[in-house]
């Protein structure tokens, strides 16, 4: 297990105390710039606990499964830019 399956793992069993750290965070920031971005922190605390949600809960695959590989990009090359070729 890997330290960020760690973090995540820590952050997924301890949920409320995330919650409350970026709470405490986005205080702090209030106090320090005294409300004048409010408004912008709350919003960030709130996508700070729904982001914190959203990693907690993924799972990543099972080592049997291999990932899966993107096509490769079929785009012809470009043509070279300049005068067109004379006759």
């Amino acid at each position: 297990m890997g330290f960020l399956d760690k973090v995540k793992d820590l952050a997924s069993k301890n949920a409320d105390k995330v919650d409350k750290a970026i709470d405490k965070a986005g205080d702090l920031v209030d106090k320090k710039t005294q409300g004048k971005y409010a408004g912008q922190v709350d919003k960030v605390q709130e996508a700070a606990k729904k982001a914190a949600r959203d990693n907690a809960g993924r799972q990543q695959p099972p080592a049997s499964q291999p990932p899966v590989q993107q096509s490769p990009d079929t785009t012809p090359p470009a043509t070279p830019a300049g005068p067109p070729p004379t006759s």
